[in-house]
C-alpha cells in the first residue's frame, strides 16, 4: 500500500503504474496529477472548504469525486493531512481487468482510449458523484502498488489557467493512454504562473 499521508507531489509519481480497481474494473494508472490543496490556486481546495469539496478535505484514502464540464466524474485520491484538500487526479490509464464492462460504460471506443483522461478513466470504472467519500482500501475500491510503465516524465497540469507552469502532471512516457496536453486557452500570462 502506498503512504498516501505524503504530499501530493510526492505521491503523484509514485502512483504512475498503480493498479485501481472498482465497479468490476481495473485500471492501471500512467497519468495523474498533483494538487496541493489550500496553497495551489488551481485546486479546487484554495476557496477553502465548500459543500461540494467537503471529501476533498478528509483523511487521506479518501476518493474525492466531482463533475467536469457538466458530464464527466473525475477521480481523486486524497492524500497529506486531513483537512489539508491535498490530492492527485487519476487523469488516464489502460483497463487490465474487467475490459467488457469498460466497453459497455464507453460504447464504440477502441480498447486504448477507454480510460484515457479523467473522465473517461471514471466512466471506465463506473464513478458517479456518490462514490465520493468512499475509502479506498474499502467495499470493493482499491488501489495498489504496480510496476512503473515506462520512465515517468512530468510535466504542465492540463487545462488549468492558474499555476500552469508547475510540472505537477505526470505520466508513463511514450505510453498510448496517456492523454494529450492540452494547454489552457484561459491562461493570463502573469497570474499565478507558478
Amino acid at each position: 500500500m502506498y503512504d498516501l499521508t505524503l504530499a501530493a507531489t510526492e505521491l503523484g509519481p509514485l502512483l504512475v503504474g498503480a493498479f485501481v480497481s472498482a465497479g468490476g474494473v481495473t485500471v492501471q494508472l500512467t497519468e495523474v496529477e498533483a494538487y496541493a490543496g489550500a496553497d495551489d490556486p488551481a485546486a479546487h481546495a484554495y476557496p477553502g472548504p465548500r459543500p461540494r469539496t467537503r471529501d476533498l478535505f478528509g483523511p487521506p484514502g479518501t476518493l474525492y469525486c466531482y463533475l467536469s464540464h457538466g458530464l464527466h466524474i473525475c477521480g481523486n485520491v486524497v492524500c497529506g493531512r486531513t483537512g489539508e484538500g491535498s490530492a492527485v487526479l487519476l487523469r488516464a490509464g489502460r483497463v487490465v481487468e474487467g475490459v467488457e464492462l469498460a466497453r459497455e460504460r464507453r460504447p464504440g471506443v477502441a480498447d486504448v482510449a477507454l480510460a484515457r483522461g479523467p473522465g473517461n478513466l471514471g466512466r471506465a470504472l463506473g464513478w458517479s458523484l456518490a462514490d465520493s467519500g468512499r475509502t479506498f482500501g474499502a467495499g470493493g475500491l482499491e488501489l495498489r502498488p504496480g510496476p512503473p510503465s515506462g520512465t515517468v516524465a512530468s510535466g504542465p497540469r492540463v487545462g488549468v489557467s492558474v499555476a500552469h507552469a508547475r510540472p505537477w502532471r505526470y505520466w508513463a512516457e511514450g505510453d498510448p493512454t496517456v492523454s494529450a496536453y492540452r494547454r489552457s486557452p484561459r491562461i493570463v500570462p502573469g497570474r499565478h504562473d507558478w
